[in-house]
């Protein structure tokens, strides 16, 4: 494998249970947005863990699996976090639930972080980067007192659910206040759930006007950032989510480029001497 490829990007998918087979899947966007955005090549990350021999269900796997790529990317999905992860009841027994996912996403999270794969995570894969790492979530930010209502509407169509929805303030010396030239951005807004606490060592990057945190950066030296917006959507026409997939592969490269130089071959002595 030459060094100058493109980075692999590790893209978790969703389990969708159909009436006669299940289905692995992730959405087109999420895609693009790793192929075109970040320029790097998407690899589908299979959510196999309900069956005997199942794929990821040993710890080895999940580090087979990451020694392989270059980045990993949590997208967005319409089930949530269960909160057993979190330690918390389910209070809504009809939230959609991805138990497969959950399990596949959280133990790659994990494995990422250490050792310092860049990770980026948009809406359902904020929340479980949060949950990874130790935080937990509102299960309904709309029941919290003093929280906006920061769902979508079912009748709207996509592009009045994925338009701009509410403000988001970027924090001070953060990188999405750099990535946006600016102190405040607009942002879309599809989600029920939000983050509670947040996990130790992340660092606040964006609050919605309700205070709910939007945008979060690890602490460390490597690249994780996570938006609870959707910043795949149409990502070409905006500037800011531009410059998230832009950094995001561009981590990637730089991680790529270090795993083959820590693996290159010894240079026999005569050449080094010679060189």
């Amino acid at each position: 494998m030459q060094s100058d490829q493109k980075p692999i990007i590790g893209v978790v998918a969703d389990l969708h249970r159909r009436p006669k087979h299940a289905v692995h899947s992730v959405q087109d966007k999420y895609l693009d947005a790793v192929t075109a955005g970040a320029q790097a090549i998407a690899f589908v990350l299979p959510a196999l863990i309900d069956r005997p021999g199942g794929a990821f269900t040993d710890p080895h796997d999940i580090d087979a699996v990451l020694d392989q790529l270059d980045g990993l990317f949590l997208t967005g999905a319409t089930s949530n976090v269960d909160p057993a992860h979190y330690g918390a009841a389910l209070t809504d027994p009809q939230s959609p639930a991805d138990t497969a996912r959950d399990h596949v996403a959280l133990a790659m999270i994990r494995g990422a972080v250490r050792r310092g794969l860049p990770v980026l995570g948009v809406c359902r894969g904020f929340q479980e980067i949060n949950v990874a790492l130790g935080g937990t979530l509102h299960q309904a930010v709309h029941d919290v007192a003093g929280m906006h209502d920061h769902r979508e509407r079912d009748t709207d169509p996509l592009e009045a659910q994925y338009g701009p929805s509410h403000p988001v303030n970027l924090a001070p010396g953060g990188l999405l206040q750099r990535f946006a030239a600016g102190d405040v951005a607009a942002v879309n807004s599809l989600h029920g759930q939000g983050v509670d606490r947040l996990a130790p060592g992340l660092i606040v990057e964006a609050t919605a006007p309700d205070g709910l945190v939007e945008g979060y950066r690890g602490d460390g030296s490597s690249f994780l950032l996570a938006v609870q917006w959707h910043p795949e959507w149409q990502f070409r026409e905006n500037p800011l989510s531009v410059q998230i997939l832009h950094a995001f592969g561009q981590a990637a490269r730089a991680y790529r480029a270090g795993r083959h130089v820590a693996h290159a071959p010894a240079r026999p002595a005569t050449d080094v001497l010679a060189a």
